[in-house]
């Protein structure tokens, strides 16, 4: 059991693609915790290959949910709403590009490709807070998840770097609007971490050394440390925090980037 105490609590973790996700991880500790679980995956494929994750966690929900797709994320919610009658925390790990926006200079990145990305990336958790809210009468935590590419220029972050940013801001904003009803909205920075999502980063292995070899910690940081930021968000022993970037990077942030 963890020293955190999540029994009774109910959370959705939207974004999981696989067992080596930073969703994956925070849902671990989640369930660890005592919470009971909602999950999605994003079609038929994904549902396959995230069944029986779903299944050693015994989520209790386990749903179709195309962040994009009309319908889908407010289908989710009816069905928590149905089944829960309430929600006490969100995972939102979701960053996504087509790879007509990735490798490529940001200047050459089409207007209809860039707001696909900030749709599925950003404007997601901004629709999901929403969903959310009248499930959190008593209060919540929302959590979502960036990346140091939000704050300076990561070379090869591409067209994520200004979605991030934004995904950043509206942390900021959506704290605000939503404290008065006691809900608590944060970020988590995490370092680089060799994931599904970081597949589609060029260079990748660079940026993985320099980690280790510019960070304060000489080293980079693994998935469930990053679920551990997650499970102290989502617990009451955050209870004053909120519109917060937590950087679990090994403190690369402090440091900077010089790779080229």
């Amino acid at each position: 059991m963890e020293s955190i105490e999540l029994s009774g609590r109910k959370g959705l973790v939207v974004g999981i693609a696989n067992e080596h996700s930073l969703g994956w991880a925070a849902a671990r500790r989640f369930r660890s915790a005592g919470a009971d679980l909602a999950m999605t995956y994003y079609n038929d494929k994904a549902k396959a290959r995230l069944e029986p994750l779903a299944n050693e966690l015994g989520a209790q929900l386990f749903l179709p949910c195309d962040v994009a797709a009309a319908g889908e994320p407010e289908s989710v919610f009816r069905e928590i709403e149905r089944s829960w009658g309430r929600l006490d925390f969100l995972l939102h790990s979701v960053a996504w590009a087509r790879k007509g926006a990735l490798h490529r200079r940001l200047l050459d990145c089409p207007a209809e490709l860039f707001a696909e990305s900030m749709l599925v990336s950003c404007h997601s958790f901004i629709r999901m807070a929403r969903l959310a809210e009248p499930l959190m009468p008593r209060g919540g935590s929302l959590m979502t998840m960036t990346y140091y590419g939000a704050e300076k220029v990561v070379e090869h972050y591409d067209v994520m770097g200004p979605v991030k940013a934004a995904l950043e801001a509206s942390v900021r904003y959506l704290a605000h609007e939503l404290g008065p009803g006691g809900i608590r909205v944060n970020a988590i920075s995490a370092g680089a971490v060799r994931t599904r999502a970081a597949s589609g980063i060029e260079h990748f292995d660079e940026l993985l050394d320099e980690s280790a070899r510019r960070s304060p910690l000489r080293r980079t940081v693994e998935s469930d440390e990053v679920g551990r930021a997650a499970l102290f968000l989502a617990s009451e022993n955050s209870a004053a925090i909120t519109g917060e970037i937590l950087h679990v990077d090994a403190g690369f942030h402090i440091e900077g980037m010089a790779f080229h």
